[in-house]
């Protein structure tokens, strides 16, 4: 196995892989709250394209996700983020984890809204707070320290869910770099213990922080 490791670039997948997870999950919060304030609106237009897109990108194959944002978008459409086909496979593959883990994000935040009291949000209005004034000082703070631990299992799905990325950036992140190792070495046991050890090392402490956040921030009734 030493040679193995010798020979191929292990450190540097897992690096493209937390670099992956970070972007992509700064992105699908962006996305997903934007989201869940449409599926919150009392705008009945924003509260169906935000229930629209939640159940489309739900019921949508990551792995489909992946290959249209390249085969389609990028080659048929030509929507080149960069000319480089590396770099290009790169940043649809951030676009596309943080547009389908938005559609999850969205739904654990609109979970912590439903956790709020009604009456909270009838006092909000009672003192002249417009809806977005309400979204910013009443709602959202509570929604987020209330869905604390579903967006810790957001992003968890998330981190292990970068494997699909394998499937356009060839062998630069971790389960490609395991399937060429496997291709080129064959299947060999250490090399998947090896593998799943490194993903066990990037989620299982954010399980414990997450848990631990959860429990510090729940919102008292």
């Amino acid at each position: 196995m030493g040679d193995i490791l010798s020979n191929y670039n292990v450190l540097g997948a897992f690096w493209v892989t937390i670099q992956l997870s970070v972007l992509a999950a700064i992105g699908s919060l962006l996305i997903g709250t934007v989201v869940a304030i449409m599926r919150v609106s009392p705008v009945a237009v924003l509260r169906g394209l935000g229930t629209a897109y939640v159940n489309i990108i739900r019921n949508t194959p990551l792995t489909l996700l992946m290959v249209f944002s390249v085969l389609g978008l990028s080659l048929l459409l030509g929507l080149q983020i960069s000319e480089q086909a590396s770099t290009n496979a790169y940043w649809w593959a951030v676009i596309m984890l943080s547009v389908y883990h938005a559609a999850f994000v969205c739904e654990a935040l609109r979970s912590g809204v439903n956790t709020i009291p009604a009456g909270q949000a009838e006092a909000a209005r009672s003192i002249g707070l417009t809806f977005a004034q309400s979204l910013r000082e009443v709602l959202l703070p509570q929604a987020f320290r209330g869905a604390i631990a579903p967006l810790g299992s957001t992003l968890i799905a998330l981190i292990k869910n970068t494997t699909v990325a394998a499937l356009i950036l060839g062998a630069t992140e971790a389960a490609g770099t395991l399937s060429k190792i496997t291709e080129n070495e064959g299947a060999q046991l250490p090399i998947f213990f090896l593998f799943a050890l490194g993903f066990v090392l990037l989620t299982l402490p954010l399980g414990v922080l997450f848990t631990s956040m959860s429990q510090r921030l729940a919102v008292k009734r």
